[in-house]
């Protein structure tokens, strides 16, 4: 492990993970094939697959579509510096390791706050010797707390990647999430980057059923938006080609998200824009 830094300690966290509900980061965890979930996450997971199995095409898709972005921001537009908000439990290919392949000097700082994303943030806080790895125990609204932890590790007058992957559904006021991408871009200079992916209606009606029913249930709810809203939080930015598109469609490589063919449309809209 090289240079890293984190905010409180994994083992205090780990006392405050409440496992008798559900816990939306832990059931993404399970449907990603990931370990780090338990029963009542697993049941969960499985109720909503019985009603829309699709929903593990739309996890890995995703997070497929977070990589595809970063090997973009790194070999095309030259960045260096990730500010990952809402970062979720670690799996493969975090963020850390997709920019590190790519440019072993790259700096990212986590952002969650999550007891259990603390728990393991060791595994996040792994970095090349070249780089560094922070993580940072901030609630997603508190954008002045977020933006002065990272300059910690990143140099915020030089272009950073913001990356909020399937984050800004758990905000239910879409003004808000605006709000808070617009605060957070604002302490970011101009050629930094902006990447979202969140659920979207419009495209699967199924899907929509299936996370209106998981809302009713007490767990932490998730709001799928229209497409436009997503569009919104790129506003006054550039966008990328080719825009704001469901996830299997933006940059598809070859044999993308689990098969050969033409990538179909699902309910998970996302884009990268920059600051001009």
């Amino acid at each position: 492990m090289s240079e890293h830094a984190h905010t409180s300690a994994p083992g205090a966290a780990a006392d405050r993970i409440d496992t008798s509900v559900p816990h939306s980061a832990r059931i993404w965890n399970y449907w990603l094939g990931g370990k780090d979930n338990y029963p009542v996450d697993e049941a969960a997971g499985d109720a909503y697959t019985a009603v829309f199995p699709g929903i593990v095409t739309i996890a890995r898709s995703s997070r497929a579509f977070l990589g595809r972005s970063i090997r973009y921001l790194v070999e095309e537009a030259g960045v260096r510096q990730f500010l990952d908000v809402g970062t979720g439990l670690p799996t493969q290919d975090n963020t850390h390791e997709v920019a590190q392949r790519g440019a072993p000097d790259a700096r990212i700082v986590y952002v969650d706050h999550d007891p259990l994303v603390l728990a393991h943030a060791r595994t996040l806080l792994y970095s090349s010797p070249e780089g560094a790895t922070a993580y940072v125990e901030a609630d997603l609204h508190d954008t002045d707390r977020i933006l002065a932890a990272a300059a910690d590790t990143l140099d915020l007058s030089r272009p950073t990647a913001l990356i909020l992957s399937g984050t800004l559904g758990h905000v239910a006021d879409h003004a808000e999430a605006c709000s808070v991408v617009a605060r957070l871009l604002a302490g970011l200079p101009s050629g930094s980057y902006l990447s979202v992916n969140d659920g979207s209606r419009g495209t699967d009606p199924e899907y929509e059923r299936a996370q209106d029913a998981y809302n009713e249930t007490g767990a932490v709810p998730y709001f799928l938006r229209p497409v436009e809203e997503i569009e919104g939080y790129f506003e006054g930015l550039e966008l990328v080609a080719p825009g704001v598109v469901p996830v299997p469609l933006w940059r598809p490589e070859p044999a993308a998200d689990g098969g050969a063919g033409v990538p179909k449309p699902i309910g998970q809209h996302g884009g990268l824009g920059r600051k001009p």
